[in-house]
């Protein structure tokens, strides 16, 4: 018979240095995305009003002529 391999734990290390790092890429997107909704329903709400209003003066306007 063979004798029992020895286990490599070099296989582990580098799983676990991967599942961290993708970990740690999930967080930063998760983050980046979280704070621009919270900026989007912040500065946004003033934007879309604004949009809206010129968008109505424009179709007033022009159905006005």
């Amino acid at each position: 018979m063979n004798p029992p391999r020895k286990k490599n734990p070099t296989v582990g290390v580098a799983v676990f240095i991967v599942a961290v790092v993708l970990f740690v890429i999930g967080a930063v997107l998760f983050n980046a995305l979280k704070s621009k909704r919270e900026y989007d329903e912040t500065s946004g709400a003033g934007v879309a009003s604004a949009t809206a209003t010129a968008s109505t003066a424009a179709s007033q306007g022009g159905s006005a002529q």
